[in-house]
């Protein structure tokens, strides 16, 4: 007889496991098959990753809260010092790579986890009438 019983999965921090990559549903699976690229289906518990669709949010924040900071330090940098180019190449460009990648994984886990944990899902609209 096939047992056709879900397993039942503990209730997982969307925050743990999405940062670290990891199943919002079973915590060991990936949720990535590249560095952003995320995997069809966690080869854990079997998950189906379709659902996963944080569009442009992880940019968006990472954008908002470590890429203007930077651009403002590089207009002060500029206004102050007025420094040669290379001066730039070695403070500012590194700054923004490293707050504009660094982040990006673990942020794009983390909505991708809180997408599973909060059941949401592209809206629909209602017609009145209509059967759901």
């Amino acid at each position: 007889m096939h047992d056709t019983a879900e397993k039942i999965y503990p209730k997982l921090s969307s925050m743990k496991t999405g940062t670290r990559g990891k199943c919002p549903r079973c915590g060991e699976g990936k949720i990535f098959d590249g560095f952003l690229t995320v995997a069809k289906g966690c080869k854990v518990c079997g998950l189906d990753y379709s659902f996963a669709d944080p569009a442009d949010g992880p940019a968006f924040f990472i954008q908002m809260l470590f890429c203007i900071p930077v651009v403002v330090f590089a207009l002060w940098f500029e206004v102050k010092f007025e420094p040669a180019i290379w001066a730039h190449f070695l403070t500012t460009m590194p700054l923004l790579l490293l707050t504009c990648i660094l982040p990006l994984r673990p942020l794009k886990g983390w909505l991708i986890a809180s997408q599973f944990f909060f059941k949401a899902e592209e809206g629909r609209l209602v017609v009145e009438g209509e059967d759901k």
